[in-house]
């Protein structure tokens, strides 16, 4: 099948996506060949109404998609970076980034909530300005410039030119020690939601949609992304994956034991959601039903998170004695 439309990318994906399910690379290697799709007919069409691009540029994913860490279902992170610095080539890169997030809402992935894409001048800028934004991002002490700086940490090419984005994330990189960084990113993802209470027993959502039902996401995950991306960064370490972030540290951060015991239960989580999330839509597919697990699966499910919130308590002990 020729993927030469928005309407065809998504029938190949709704057809083809059980069989890509099987595990967590398969999936995300498959979303990323669906993403890869989609920029490829979005910059058809742009071609066709303004002409070429008039510069190289990449286009990066962020989030989830940045780490390989996607569900069945997937949302929207994403940014563009071009060479070029006329107010006519961010018009153009701009209406890319409007075409390719129109196209991926069709094919299936919801827009961001937040506007962390391609479309919004924020996400979408000259090599020169991002440079510059990220400066800002560093000297400016509120919450929000931080957690853009961890969003943009993820960040990984999909699309174009990969230097343009890798000279920015080497540029990311040399700050680790600047301005107690690092304790400012550390403060910013304090603020986790604990998955065992004090008797063993797993906390489930005690309303709304989900009650009864355990947040993956915010219990289980944020602990061991949050904390592995802080180390990532202390260390220089340009992988994005939580597992490959976990393979790259120094034994003298992580010995080599801990590092398979990390990677071991970060992979059960993957496997863990992929099994019981339940994927009826985006926001569903943060959620596991307490009350269909059996006693050996919540058992295993503990222990995944007990180790997160051990993970996590390690590097903030770390960074704050820094």
């Amino acid at each position: 099948m020729e993927l030469n439309s928005y309407a065809k990318i998504k029938d190949f994906r709704i057809k083809r996506f059980k069989a890509a399910s099987i595990n967590n690379e398969e999936l995300n290697l498959f979303h990323d060949f669906v993403h890869e799709s989609v920029i490829s007919v979005a910059l058809h069409e742009v071609v066709m109404r303004r002409g070429q691009p008039s510069s190289p540029f990449c286009f990066f994913a962020m989030g989830s998609a940045g780490r390989m860490e996607q569900s069945i279902w997937s949302d929207q992170d994403h940014g563009m970076v071009f060479a070029a610095e006329e107010p006519t080539d961010l018009e153009y890169f701009l209406d890319l980034g409007r075409e390719i997030s129109n196209g991926m809402e069709i094919v299936g992935y919801k827009k961001c909530s937040g506007s962390v894409m391609a479309s919004n001048p924020l996400w979408c800028k000259s090599s020169a300005d991002w440079g510059n934004q990220l400066d800002y991002w560093v000297t400016d002490s509120t919450w929000e410039s931080i957690r853009h700086l961890l969003i943009f940490a993820d960040a990984r090419s999909l699309y174009g030119e990969s230097t343009l984005l890798s000279i920015l994330k080497t540029q990311l990189a040399n700050y680790s020690e600047k301005d107690q960084l690092l304790v400012r990113m550390l403060h910013n993802t304090m603020h986790l939601k604990k998955g065992v209470g004090i008797l063993g027993q797993l906390l489930v959502e005690t309303y709304g949609t989900f009650s009864g039902s355990i947040n993956l996401k915010d219990t289980a995950f944020f602990p061991y992304v949050n904390a592995v991306r802080l180390l990532a960064f202390y260390e220089g370490i340009n992988g994005t994956s939580t597992l490959s972030r976990i393979s790259m540290l120094s034994d003298s951060i992580m010995t080599p034991v801990e590092k398979v015991f990390y990677r071991e239960h970060f992979s059960d989580l993957l496997e863990y959601r992929l099994v019981h999330g339940s994927h009826i839509d985006y926001d569903a597919g943060h959620y596991v039903d307490g009350m269909a697990l059996t006693k050996k699966e919540k058992k295993i499910l503990k222990e995944i998170l007990r180790a997160g919130e051990h993970l996590y308590e390690k590097v903030r002990r770390l960074i704050e004695r820094m």
